[in-house]
């Protein structure tokens, strides 16, 4: 193994320590606002692509759970911003830390891949480049995913809460 590999092997291992870290101190975090809120969860905690992935689940009713949902996820959003800080309070490190609740995001994933590939499939027929609906960085990410997949190329535009995804012939 020559020094270089070794000190790339290293410093994997130092990120996956370091995204460990991160989930821990969220799942401590989140555990208090539970119990603050008074609502049953499990965390459950990952490393996924380069980023700590935190979630909320239930075994009962997800009714109370959606309640940290919120409409459209707003709610979800605030508290993954505040888990964040929580984390960077604790590092000193910017956290890009994902969190779900009741599995809203991994539903959200899946119908978002669906339509960028719908969409990819209509630039594909078209020629024609199409402009998408405004949407949420995460969900633009997602986007942004399913038309590589597809083998198009895709950028963002516009200005937030209103920046949308462009999909491009190839």
């Amino acid at each position: 193994m020559t020094e270089g590999t070794t000190s790339a092997a290293a410093e994997g291992a130092d990120t996956l320590t370091r995204l460990e870290q991160e989930g821990e101190i969220a799942a401590d975090y989140l555990e208090g606002l539970l119990d603050i809120a008074d609502l049953d969860g499990d965390i459950d905690m990952d490393v996924e692509a380069d980023r700590a992935s935190v979630s909320i689940i239930s075994d009962t009713s997800s009714r109370d759970l959606n309640k940290l949902v919120g409409r459209d996820g707003e709610v979800l959003e605030a508290l993954q911003e505040l888990t964040r800080l929580a984390v960077h309070r604790e590092t000193g490190d910017r956290s890009r830390l994902m969190l779900d609740i009741a599995g809203y995001r991994a539903q959200k994933r899946s119908e978002l891949s669906e339509l960028g590939a719908k969409a990819a499939a209509e630039v594909k027929n078209t020629g024609e480049p199409v402009k998408m609906k405004p949407m949420t960085p995460f969900e633009r990410k997602v986007v942004h995913d399913a038309i590589k997949a597809a083998g198009l190329r895709s950028e963002s535009e516009g200005e937030e809460p209103q920046r949308f995804v462009v999909v491009l012939p190839a």
